[in-house]
């Protein structure tokens, strides 16, 4: 057996920490993996060297993340673009589970794919890269720690989370001169949720299991507000009635298999929307998750 290389640090991340109890765990600020879904072909799952820890298991790409300052997302995205040749932009994250053990962190990024490109083998650690359908993981010779985990993974790969709002309710949830430029006072809001879509929500704020989520975020508009410019930010523009537009949006989503949490505080679309099986928040919860 080959022994074990000295790993050259090339970050300041890239050192052990040791527990009290002798365990050690690579990363001085943690680490973090990427769980690369594709819904045609699976999971990409690296085939560790025999020399490397656990070596001869297969896990995911992943690896130290680079200093205090880089997060959890951008730490398996680079140490998944860094061993496994994943492309910039090919994936979109949607979860995060976190492994704690007070000293540690290890973060999986749970991201679909949504360029589709073949893997490569670009760092010593790996033997092969390779696309495993969902039902197939468990039968191979995992990680342990990616083998204790991939069960709430693979349950997570069922949830699609989307938070539907209606921006004209949640835009006159507040008196704030809003009548005076409805359509400015929308964009605004629309500015707010495409920051909320990329920081996401606490799992607990979507009655999800794992740590983190960044549900797919949208909005139905009205009137005025349709001719809006809202960027990369899901928008549905209501020709008629917003809250006909919004039942039908969350209905059509609800029977696609997706989990919709939907955001109105009006009493009667509340009920509407409850009965097309949609979850239902006030305005006020999504004000107090917004950022400033």
């Amino acid at each position: 057996m080959t022994s074990l290389p000295p790993r050259r640090a090339q970050h300041p991340g890239d050192a052990w920490v040791e527990s009290d109890e002798g365990a050690r765990y690579w990363g001085l600020y943690g680490a973090a993996g990427l769980l690369a879904y594709d819904s045609r072909r699976g999971v990409l799952l690296q085939h560790r060297v025999e020399w490397s820890h656990f070596g001869g298991t297969w896990a995911l790409p992943g690896g130290a993340l680079s200093d205090e300052h880089e997060t959890p997302v951008a730490g398996a995205i680079r140490e998944a673009q860094e061993e496994a040749g994943v492309p910039e932009g090919a994936v979109v994250p949607r979860a995060e589970h976190v492994f704690d053990v007070g000293i540690w962190r290890y973060t999986t990024v749970i991201a679909d794919v949504a360029d589709p490109f073949e893997p490569k083998v670009t760092d010593p650690e790996s033997v092969e890269l390779r696309w495993v359908p969902v039902d197939e993981v468990a039968q191979y010779e995992l990680h342990p720690a990616f083998g204790a985990a991939w069960p709430v993974l693979r349950a997570a790969l069922e949830e699609h989370p989307v938070v539907l709002v209606d921006a004209a309710n949640v835009v006159g949830s507040v008196p704030d001169g809003w009548w005076k430029d409805r359509t400015g006072a929308t964009e605004r809001l629309l500015g707010r949720l495409t920051a909320l879509a990329v920081r996401g929500f606490a799992a607990e704020d979507l009655e999800l299991g794992l740590h983190h989520w960044q549900p797919v975020v949208a909005a139905v508009v009205e009137g005025e507000a349709r001719g809006i410019d809202a960027g990369a930010l899901a928008v549905f523009r209501a020709d008629g009635s917003g809250d006909d537009e919004i039942v039908e949006r969350a209905d059509a989503m609800v029977r696609s298999g997706m989990r919709v949490t939907a955001i109105t505080s009006d009493r009667e679309l509340r009920e509407r929307l409850e009965d097309a099986g949609a979850r239902v928040h006030g305005a006020r919860w999504l004000r107090d998750r917004l950022p400033a």
